[in-house]
């Protein structure tokens, strides 16, 4: 195996690390906020954000981040932001 197989394999496998941690954060998050809704208003006339909505757009950022990360780091190994591609 190359030393940039290997490499490629560790970055691999902390992503998949990084992944199962945010999904964990997630699920615990979603529980906070199914026990506590802070976004709870007495006047009606003011819409309140569904929940669902703050969690999908939550993990939906952190996952930005995570594909923004991974196209760095495939620039700084490859010279390339898709790999293969040209």
């Amino acid at each position: 195996m190359s030393p940039l197989s290997g490499f490629l394999a560790v970055i691999v496998f902390l992503t998949a690390i990084l992944v199962a941690y945010l999904t964990k954060q997630f699920q615990n998050e979603n529980l906070n906020y199914l026990t506590s809704n802070p976004m709870t208003n007495s006047n009606p006339k003011v819409k309140t954000i569904e929940k669902e909505k703050v969690v999908a757009e939550t993990l939906n950022g952190r996952f930005a981040m995570l594909g923004l990360i991974a196209a760095v780091g495939a620039y700084l190994t490859t010279g390339q932001i898709i790999p293969g591609f040209v």
